[in-house]
């Protein structure tokens, strides 16, 4: 597919003042920023907790079970996950609860969510009540088990609801029908963070000693930028304030230890250090093995631990990036005729894959890898057992993925055996016998929703720079003018370029010099995993369109300006 670069149009008229770098200037206006003060991360900016539906009532139902009762969390298998159950651990035992445990459940023996198998698991350890994290909204059979068994149970979670609710004691879920809520965008750990808040200010208002809330705050940041999650200005709020207790020192042993191994320095923390430094890491326990590593290097106190637990993260990682790496390049040969323009090309709107060897923990990864190469909503699956499959479901802005899902089941009423998730994102039961039959409804339904929804082969970008702003002081202005993330894009610019000395470094990534026209200057470029595995590939030479973002590359105590090339296209397109 040929990429056509569309530029964002900052608002006319608009003058933020300060002391703002007119190139950042020029990029807040373009994402709808009309004052400086929606740019104001401070505390008094976040929602007030009291706005957050059934938020009282969670505190209430906490407060009963403090003293004598047994407080069991029950998280998911990712980093939202994860932060969520270690924020809840550390806030309870801080608030002087009597009895605080976790459970996770592991993927490949009990699937997602609170469901009977987990409650019974779970019942062991007598609770008098379950807190789900990040999970719970459709998990109407577990909640019922847990409630005959006399558990009461508490929801927290933020994925999108069916019809019906399960009938836990309270529900907290921005997402429920009917919400007043100002931001719908909140992560699971936002919606956790809700809940400590409100009952850290209960206790406070019954003479008890508490912790403020917002000590925890660089959890949030973590399974907020994690989960990818648009960054609204409540999300902004709390991830800047997250990340402003890394900088200075103050998170927890497990994150400092994840960022450590992962070569990120704490001090000059980005919000792209936590997505693709420490996240990955804490996601890998999910995807092949048990998240309870993750959540006890996050609730870990002691540094040697935390580094101990981190080096596993990290050895997981380094596997998980393995079986990534051999399914993205089966998955890519599988789809290799999408891309073709010929008249024996394939047209699919949704694309559907399914390869029996492949790993249900890294099938996310991969629907992700390959939407981004064929610009469609695409459905990666797993063998779950011998008879059902597991898929991960990625998606484009303007197609939301759970909602086609859920037409998909209106539709065909017994095709899917359980959905949910995002307007990005989804994961699905499937039958193995069902699957032609699900990749024909899933092309029908795509082919629906593209009508509507955005050209699928358009790249935003900030526009072009003017020589003068190619510059270090611009790249570090940008930095400083984050957190970027979904709906709230890192800075990227286009122009045409000469290219020079371009070579391949470690097998998949593009190193090069490139040289604006007539300009006499060239600027140290790298295009990380721009080659596909075994591609007849050749460098570039001559002039090309880039697409690029300005980073800060700092070596051997030297900082300099460095282009992060995104996209190389010709200079026709």
């Amino acid at each position: 597919m040929k990429l056509r670069v569309v530029r964002r149009q900052p608002a006319a008229g608009v003058r933020l003042g300060g002391a703002l770098h007119p190139v950042l200037e020029r990029v807040y206006a373009a994402r709808g920023v009309r004052s400086a003060a929606e740019l104001d991360t401070s505390l008094e900016r976040l929602l007030p907790v009291r706005t957050l539906e059934g938020i009282e009532s969670a505190a209430e139902l906490l407060l009963r079970h403090r003293s004598t009762g047994r407080v069991l969390v029950v998280g998911d298998f990712d980093a939202d996950g994860a932060t969520s159950c270690a924020l809840l651990l550390r806030a309870l035992r801080a608030f002087g609860f009597a009895a605080v445990d976790f459970l996770v459940p592991n993927r490949f023996e009990f699937g997602y969510g609170l469901t009977p198998p987990i409650v019974t698991l779970a019942a062991s350890r007598a609770p008098t009540l379950i807190v789900t994290v990040d999970n719970g909204i459709s998990s109407h059979a577990g909640v019922a088990a847990a409630r005959e068994r006399g558990i009461d149970v508490l929801i927290t979670d933020h994925h999108l609801p069916g019809g019906q609710l399960p009938d836990a004691n309270v529900i907290v879920n921005p997402n429920l029908t009917g919400s007043r809520f100002g931001s719908r965008a909140l992560a699971g750990v936002g919606v956790a963070f809700y809940v400590v808040a409100a009952l850290q200010r209960r206790l406070a208002e019954a003479g008890l000693a508490a912790p403020p809330a917002g000590q925890w705050l660089d959890l949030v940041a973590l399974g907020t930028i994690a989960d990818v999650v648009p960054l609204d200005v409540n999300n902004r709020v709390l991830v800047a304030q997250g990340m402003r207790r890394i900088r200075a020192g103050r998170c927890v042993s497990g994150l400092k230890a994840l960022l450590e191994i992962a070569g990120r320095s704490a001090s000059a923390l980005t919000a792209a250090d936590l997505a693709f430094g420490a996240a990955p890491r804490l996601n890998a326990a999910g995807r092949l093995d048990d998240m309870s590593i993750g959540v006890q290097c996050l609730i870990t106190d002691d540094p040697q631990s935390a580094r101990r637990l981190a080096a596993r993260l990290d050895e997981l990682n380094e596997e998980r990036r393995s079986i990534e790496a051999r399914m993205q390049q089966e998955a890519l040969a599988a789809v290799r005729r999408l891309l073709d323009t010929g008249p024996g090309a394939l047209e699919r709107s949704g694309v559907c894959l399914f390869d029996a060897s492949w790993h249900q923990g890294v099938v996310g990864l991969v629907a992700s890898r390959v939407k981004d190469r064929v610009r469609r909503p695409v459905i990666a699956f797993a063998p779950a057992d011998a008879a059902t499959l597991r898929g991960s479901a990625r998606s484009l802005a303007g197609l939301h993925i759970r909602d086609m899902l859920e037409s998909i089941a209106t539709r065909h009423p017994g095709l899917l055996s359980r959905f949910g998730g995002h307007a990005m994102a989804a994961g699905l039961t499937l039958e193995r016998a069902k699957l032609d039959v699900f990749a024909r409804a899933f092309d029908e339904e795509a082919a629906r929703w593209v009508r509507d929804a955005p050209p699928a082969d358009t790249v935003e970008t900030d526009g072009e720079l003017a020589l003068e702003e190619l510059a270090l002081g611009t790249a570090q202005a940008l930095r400083e003018g984050g957190p970027w993330g979904q709906s709230f894009p890192e800075p990227s610019f286009d122009g045409v370029f000469g290219i020079r000395n371009a070579r391949i470094v470690n097998e998949r990534h593009l190193k090069m010099w490139v040289e604006p026209p007539r300009s006499g200057r060239a600027f140290d470029a790298i295009a990380f995993n721009h080659i596909e595995p075994d591609a007849d590939f050749r460098p570039p030479a001559g002039a090309a369109h880039l697409v690029y973002r300005l980073d800060v590359n700092e070596y051997q105590s030297e900082r300099r300006l460095q282009l992060l090339i995104d996209h190389v296209l010709p200079t026709g397109g």
